[in-house]
């Protein structure tokens, strides 16, 4: 199966359980690897046979940017089922949603959950 990789979007939210998290909202960074088969695409060199990544971007932009979750793995779920109801194209998505900056104590890069959804 060929991927679509979107890297590193950022984008800005209100997700989270401690009051300041929903308050202020943070920074969050998403990956998206979309797992679907586009040799057709490439042979034709035709948008139409494949997925659009810009369009993937716009999902993911409207879910963490829009209504607050309590937890990541929320975000993360809601990004998957979306992707695979939108894109029927797409077989399999795999999603990490990650938090540079989460308001807890202590020495770390940042804290995220992954998850992979198939399509039924």
């Amino acid at each position: 199966m060929d991927k679509i990789y979107l890297n590193e979007m950022e984008f800005y939210g209100y997700h989270g359980v401690l009051p300041e998290e929903t308050k202020l909202g943070q920074r969050f960074r998403v990956n998206v690897v979309c797992e679907t088969d586009f040799k057709e695409a490439g042979l034709h060199d035709n948008l139409n046979l494949t997925v659009s990544y810009a369009d993937i971007y716009v999902l993911c932009k409207e879910i963490v940017e829009g209504q607050p979750f309590k937890l990541i793995e929320a975000v993360a779920e809601r990004i998957a089922s979306s992707i695979l109801e939108k894109f029927i194209k797409i077989e399999s998505v795999t999603v990490k949603v990650i938090k540079p900056d989460p308001p807890i104590p202590g020495h770390y890069h940042s804290v995220a959950v992954e998850i992979t959804r198939n399509r039924s």
